[in-house]
């Protein structure tokens, strides 16, 4: 059984939540490490110049970026080679593109239920290299609630292989459903009955919740965000031995080729958020525990920043996992009692299934009304947000929200550990009192 999160200093990491505010949109991007900043802030003022130089400053300056580079890679389980960092995943994804080359013919399999990022790269490849399109779309009828809880199923692929895919790309958790997809077992089924195919994931709305491993996993090409995963504006990108083999370089000629951020990098990584990413590492392979937080060093929470590998963060993301179920089985628990409420995804709280990202539709009431009359209610201490989050087509075509209501999409409150039971109660209070989402709610306050 993992130890409880001491919420005392998680919050006193991040110097944001000392406000008034309650941020229920994080899948839109977290709130900062202190220790983050702090260390940006550092390398700006103090190791500011060109990587490479044989000067005391830039030796420091190489020295600090490989470091970030470093903790990037150990993070998912990979090499210094394997992996790249860059501006977003889709800037990733785009890169991967024009990096990759088939024969006329070949074959892709697009998951319809993804965010854009990891469609519109392989739609565009494939009228490039007129390729072939293969849609994979979770059946209406596999399961009783499929038409609200679409899932991407290994099952569903041996009638979508064949020997010409060179492709296939899915997301590990939706950022509208939240559910969990079993990548392992999706990467296994590709690479079993395809063999030339590679695998290409999309981890945004994953990362932040869970540990990864991506060699576990057995993915091909593997992308999330930093900034989601309370760090700074930086994405990473995994890419196999054998992906790595099947890309181009990106890079001018004179370059080094052998490593993934020499083929893709295109010099995109700033080296003041590069830096910064041993913060992020350093806080997940810190103990979760009050009775350990308290002989750290950092000015943040008693956040140990040393990063020294001790620990590698298996207790602590136990323990994220764990919190997050809790607050998303109350908020699941009331939608779900509501008649008049449509969630989709999971509806357990289970957090093997889901990741605390909840999404819903209220019959008779707009999207967009139904979080203006949760940010009225709550004098705008409250964020949450509506619209279909760069997933349109599975908001329109998966979902059936067609309209007005497609336009508007669905009510998304999205969570991380470092929100409280405290807040998610008072959320769950301002819906209990009528009418439903009130305009008005006299003397209630939500911290």
């Amino acid at each position: 059984m993992s130890s409880a999160l001491d919420m005392n200093a998680v919050r006193g990491s991040f110097p944001a939540l000392a406000g008034e505010q309650v941020y229920f949109d994080n899948a839109g991007g977290s709130q900062t490490l202190g220790a983050v900043a702090e260390r940006i802030r550092d390398y700006l003022l103090n190791t500011n110049v060109q990587l490479g130089a044989s000067y005391d400053t830039g030796k420091k300056a190489t020295e600090r970026y490989e470091a970030g580079y470093r903790a990037a890679a150990e993070f998912i389980g990979a090499s210094r080679e394997e992996v790249v960092l860059g501006p977003s995943t889709t800037q990733h994804f785009r890169n991967v593109s024009y990096a990759l080359s088939f024969r006329e013919g070949d074959e892709v399999i697009i998951s319809a239920i993804d965010h854009e990022a990891n469609i519109a790269p392989w739609l565009d490849l494939a009228e490039r290299q007129k390729l072939v399109v293969k849609w994979w779309k979770p059946s209406s009828t596999a399961t009783p609630d499929a038409k609200t809880n679409p899932k991407l199923l290994a099952s569903d692929l041996p009638a979508l292989l064949t020997h010409r895919t060179r492709l296939v790309t899915c997301t590990h958790a939706s950022n509208i459903l939240g559910t969990i997809h079993d990548i392992k077992a999706i990467a296994s089924t590709v690479h079993q009955l395809s063999p030339e195919a590679l695998v290409c994931v999309d981890a945004v709305a994953y990362a932040p919740h869970r540990k990864i491993d991506v060699k576990d996993l057995g993915v091909d090409l593997y992308s999330f965000s930093w900034y989601k995963v309370y760090g700074p504006h930086l994405s990473i990108l995994y890419t196999s031995r054998r992906a790595l083999s099947a890309l181009r370089s990106l890079g001018h000629f004179f370059n080094p080729h052998a490593a993934a951020e020499n083929r893709l990098g295109l010099a995109a990584a700033s080296y003041e958020l590069v830096h910064a990413l041993p913060a992020v590492t350093a806080y997940f392979s810190s103990p979760s525990s009050s009775s350990s937080s308290s002989s750290s060093s950092s000015s943040y929470g008693g956040i140990n920043n040393s990063n020294d590998g001790s620990n590698d963060g298996t207790d602590k993301w136990a323990a994220v996992a764990a919190h997050e179920e809790a607050l998303q089985a109350t908020l699941l628990g009331w939608l779900g009692a509501r008649a008049d409420v449509t969630v989709y995804g999971e509806r357990s709280a289970d957090a093997a299934a889901r990741v605390p990202t909840v999404s819903f539709t209220v019959r008779g009431r707009g999207s967009r009304a139904v979080v203006e009359a949760v940010e009225a209610a709550s004098g705008g201490r409250i964020g949450i947000r509506w619209g279909a989050f760069y997933s349109d087509r599975l908001v329109r075509e998966v979902l059936g929200l067609a309209g007005e209501e497609g336009r508007e999409g669905v009510v998304r409150v999205s969570m991380v550990h470092y929100n409280t039971s405290e807040s998610m109660l008072c959320f769950v209070f301002l819906l209990l009192l009528p009418p439903f989402f009130p305009l008005s709610v006299p003397g209630q306050q939500c911290e």
